[in-house]
């Protein structure tokens, strides 16, 4: 039984450079990485606000306005059941729309600063 051996550095095969702490402070405090950041932040904050303001009217509106949520609007569907059905569907339209944005703005971002560091040694 024969081993192989590691080919040598620089070939391919060969795993990537493993970085150090200071190659990850160096990246956090590159301007590329504080621009990742702020289009991460720039989405995912003002969408949790506004999710989570979306939430709470709903939950007051159910607590304080039970004749308003009790309308029935056809058959036996009220505005509640159908304000409820609209939080399933204001959290899978969010995910989406977070999915198409990290596509096409965030992921390029991060692959670009995982390159650098990768061919950093």
């Amino acid at each position: 039984m024969t081993t192989e051996a590691a080919p040598p550095p620089g070939s391919a095969g060969t795993p990537p450079a493993t970085p150090t702490a200071d190659d990850y402070t160096s990246v956090q405090q590159s301007a590329e990485f504080g621009e990742l950041r702020s289009s991460y932040r720039s989405f995912a904050f003002p969408l949790t606000v506004a999710f989570i303001a979306w939430y709470l009217l709903y939950v007051l509106l159910s607590n304080y306005a039970g004749g308003f949520m009790g309308t029935k609007l056809f058959g036996n569907i009220n505005v509640a059941l159908v304000l409820g059905l609209a939080q399933f569907a204001t959290t899978f339209l969010i995910a989406w729309f977070y999915a198409r944005y990290a596509a096409r703005k965030l992921d390029p971002q991060a692959e670009a600063i995982k390159a650098r560091m990768e061919a950093a040694e």
